[in-house]
């Protein structure tokens, strides 16, 4: 195993605190989901996480398989949920843009990327997610 890359944030007070990364790029205040005062969320950062990775994993996926995509964009919806027995569970929905291609290589991209993605990985049995492909060009009939 070859380690790439380590992020290290502290986050101070929980939901209702601050999230400071060690390089200072990540300066956030926490707030309760809903919150009106400019917060943010674990659940908006999961989803922006999450939606980035994969949408990387989508461009490699289509770099690989030699399909040509433009305007790939990636919008994740990340719910937290409550359950009686279960307690508080998040879940996840994707939703997959991609230009140049029609609906059925989308789906297909975007069942490849949910392979390749670090993210789908590890939440992979973990938690419900979710996935709508839409291709937003069909290529040309032959």
């Amino acid at each position: 195993m070859s380690k790439l890359y380590t992020a290290k944030v502290t986050t101070t007070a929980g939901r209702e605190g601050t999230s400071k990364s060690d390089d200072g790029a990540l300066d956030l205040k926490q707030g309760k989901p809903g919150a009106k005062d400019g917060s943010t969320n674990p659940e908006q950062l999961f989803a922006a996480g999450y939606s980035a990775c994969f949408g990387s994993a989508l461009m490699a996926v289509a770099k690989r398989d030699s399909v040509a995509v433009s305007d790939v964009s990636v919008t994740a919806e990340v719910s937290l949920n409550q359950e009686e027995g279960k307690g508080y569970f998040i879940s996840a929905v994707l939703n997959t843009s991609i230009g140049g291609v029609d609906d059925a290589t989308a789906k297909k991209l975007t069942e490849e990327a949910h392979k390749m993605c670090p993210y789908s990985k590890a939440t992979s049995g973990n938690i419900d997610v979710q996935f709508n492909a839409k291709g937003t060009g069909a290529k040309a009939a032959a």
